[in-house]
């Protein structure tokens, strides 16, 4: 691997790697739409908001965001999808869902018409791939927010 000052890595197979450190050093609060959703997660719950092509949205979105109109319409999807694309965590970091490395992953929740950024805990970047099955690995206590799913774990189906 070459590594240059700036801390990133090019492994001789091509792939990158970078040190990221996403920090949001401000708070606010989360509105009506975002509240709903969450206060969802608290129950085991996962909604979105539908729009009148029947374009489901997940998370929610207050507005279409090809016409503009307001979204009033929300719907339950499940609480399984597909893994559209994900990139690999190779370390737990503070504050990460995860002690260990886990994928970042954009999950497509069934009944859902987005994707939904979340960890998938696979053990390893080789049992992961886009287009396989995941289900919700819920919090055993729960709080208004994402952390009400700890990640997304292999369906059954997957592991065998």
């Amino acid at each position: 691997m070459s590594e240059g000052n700036t801390g990133y890595q090019i492994a001789p197979d091509g792939s990158f790697t970078a040190p990221l450190r996403l920090v949001y050093p401000y708070s606010r609060t989360v509105g009506p739409t975002y509240g709903r959703f969450f206060d969802g997660l608290v129950d085991g719950r996962i909604e979105g908001t539908k729009n009148i092509a029947g374009h489901v949205f997940v998370p929610p979105v207050e507005f279409d965001p090809a016409t503009g109109a307001a979204l009033t319409d929300w719907t339950e999807v499940a609480t399984s999808g597909t893994v559209r694309s994900w990139s690999w965590q190779p370390s737990s970091y503070e504050g990460s869902p995860l002690p260990h490395a886990f994928a970042w992953a954009l999950v497509q929740l069934d009944g859902a018409d987005t994707t939904m950024l979340h960890a998938v805990d696979s053990g390893s970047p080789e049992a992961m791939h886009t287009g396989m099955r995941v289900h919700a690995r819920w919090a055993t206590e729960r709080t208004p927010g994402m952390g009400s799913i700890v990640c997304f774990d292999a369906t059954v189906a997957e592991q065998s």
